[in-house]
């Protein structure tokens, strides 16, 4: 058996063991491999963001049943390999996927945060952290952080705590903040003026005074600026009232801010934007 450095572990089962672990997991993406196996994609609490092979996955007999699907919480064994591990065992904590599967907007919006989820904690936007995960911006590791937040906003969704739309916006600008690129709704951000204030702009981070807006910047409704604030902050009471105006115009700015930050435009957001 090899590590993930390609060495020899020694002995079979001191060399099995050695490189054996379990975590709790949240399936982000799987991709088909072979004839019968996938890759998934799966984001945990103390190893980051993992890719391994589940082999056998795609067979009517599998032993893995639907623990493997996007969405769902699983406890799993796996075993490190050179290139990708390999999972051996697994078992359901909770088929957060089979409940949100039943409603679409609830889906397209799942799909959204695992979307962001998995490019927020890839190892390629930086040097990776001792365990794997990517650090943020300012170099510091905070793939428990963004496990907990995706874990919280899909159990949300499957429970239909509030609008998958919220809850989807309200994760995005969390996980960004997590990330290191916090919005800032109640301050100018680039001054730090009080607000609330008539103007944003997503390249300078929110909400900006009057002194500081650049040509171009956005000029949303006062209810609009107050959701934003409120989804960013986790005032329940005052996102589910806001009027259907002001969630449109607020899905558009943070739809823009994790655009500029992430240098692309998620594929499942767009499809979410595109229904009515």
């Amino acid at each position: 058996m090899s590590g993930s450095g390609g060495r020899s572990t020694g002995r079979g089962g001191a060399g099995y063991a050695a490189n054996s672990y379990r975590t709790n997991a949240l399936v982000l993406r799987t991709y088909k491999l072979g004839e019968a196996d996938r890759i998934i994609v799966l984001l945990t609490p103390g190893h980051g963001q993992i890719r391994a092979v589940a082999k056998g996955v795609r067979r009517t007999t599998s032993k893995f049943g639907a623990t493997l699907e996007p969405f769902m919480l699983s406890r799993l064994q796996l075993v490190r390999g050179r290139n990708l591990d390999i999972i051996t065992q697994a078992e359901s904590v909770t088929p957060y996927g089979q409940w949100i599967a039943q409603d679409y907007d609830a889906y397209s919006a799942a799909s959204a945060m695992v979307e962001t989820a998995e490019r927020l904690t890839v190892s390629d936007i930086g040097e990776v952290g001792e365990r794997g995960e990517p650090p943020r911006p300012d170099g510091r590791v905070e793939a428990p952080s963004q496990y907990r937040l995706l874990h919280g906003a899909l159990a949300a969704l499957a429970r239909g705590a509030h609008a998958p739309r919220l809850l989807l916006h309200s994760y995005l600008l969390r996980s960004l903040a997590t990330a290191g690129w916090a919005a800032s709704f109640t301050t100018c951000s680039k001054c730090g003026a009080p607000g609330p204030h008539r103007s944003v702009n997503v390249t300078l981070g929110g909400s900006v005074c009057d002194d500081c807006r650049p040509p171009g910047s956005a000029t949303p409704a006062p209810a609009t600026v107050e959701l934003l604030a409120a989804l960013q902050s986790g005032r329940w009471e005052v996102a589910d009232a806001a009027p259907d105006q002001a969630r449109r115009e607020a899905a558009g700015i943070v739809s823009g801010y994790l655009q500029f930050h992430l240098e692309r435009h998620l594929k499942s957001l767009s499809v979410m934007d595109q229904s009515p």
